[in-house]
């Protein structure tokens, strides 16, 4: 890994952060609630490995929130 991802890399969300995101998030948000640095998410994304659902809108990535709260095990 390269530099710039563990230091672009954001600290953790807390759990009010994760339980207000909207139903889908950009993949750097998803990132960031994983605790995945910029280049493996994309990766993982690209590969289809990513740890939940993530939906592909044009160029962009979309996680879908509902499964990365089940992931994170803050689902209702």
């Amino acid at each position: 890994m390269g530099g710039n991802d563990t230091t672009r890399q954001a600290k953790s969300m807390s759990r009010e952060e994760l339980l207000s995101l909207p139903a889908a998030v950009d993949l750097d948000t998803g990132n960031r609630a994983l605790g995945l640095g910029r280049s493996k998410g994309y990766e993982l994304a690209k590969r289809g490995q990513y740890p939940c659902k993530v939906l592909r809108l044009g160029n962009a990535y979309r996680v879908v929130t509902a499964d990365l709260l089940e992931l994170l095990g803050l689902a209702a």
